[in-house]
């Protein structure tokens, strides 16, 4: 069900300014500033700050996710190529300008509460990625190895992620889609 054109519009907002400098820094006043509604009507859409950046999050999550699913239907008939076109898409995201990390890591710590909006939406995120792997890995090999190669392939996306922010795209995050590509091949050996 699509969402109001309104709460799309917050969302948006949210989105860019949570992600260009962390949801602590980013205050509500500000927000329903940028998004030029009175505070009534964001306060309507979401009830709280932390009802808002769950919903970013899992906008976020659902974007990612029908980007992979896209690549997936791509090569229907190829999992391996499903996989090397998600790490691609991966490497790309990584370079991209403005790029400062995940937008679940950088959200999720800011949060020790496991239970906050944001941990609870970067678990489903990362439980949502390693599921879409774990469907493609099963249709490569056993079971046993597919398990196996859907975690270490989990492992690296979050790897590319992290490495990206810290040292750049050119850094280690760049050999993140060749990795890919060998664990692959080792497990279908």
């Amino acid at each position: 069900m699509p969402r109001p054109a309104r709460q799309d519009h917050v969302l948006d907002v949210a989105g860019e300014l949570f992600y260009a400098r962390g949801v602590h820094e980013v205050g509500m006043d500000e927000l329903i500033r940028a998004t030029g509604f009175g505070k009534a009507t964001v306060y309507r859409l979401f009830a709280t700050k932390d009802d808002l950046i769950g919903a970013y999050l899992q906008r976020a999550a659902e974007r990612i996710g029908a980007l992979i699913d896209a690549d997936v239907a791509r090569h229907e008939d190829d999992p391996a190529a499903a996989i090397r076109a998600i790490f691609r898409a991966i490497a790309a995201d990584v370079a991209r300008d403005g790029f400062r990390g995940c937008a679940f890591n950088n959200a999720s710590i800011e949060f020790a509460d496991p239970r906050h909006p944001a941990r609870r939406a970067a678990r489903d995120y990362r439980a949502g990625l390693r599921a879409r792997l774990g469907r493609l890995t099963a249709r490569l090999t056993t079971r046993r190895a597919a398990e196996r190669l859907a975690d270490q392939l989990a492992l690296v996306s979050d790897g590319m992620y992290t490495s990206a922010a810290h040292l750049g795209p050119a850094g280690p995050a760049a050999r993140g889609p060749a990795l890919a590509a060998d664990l692959v091949r080792q497990a279908t050996r």
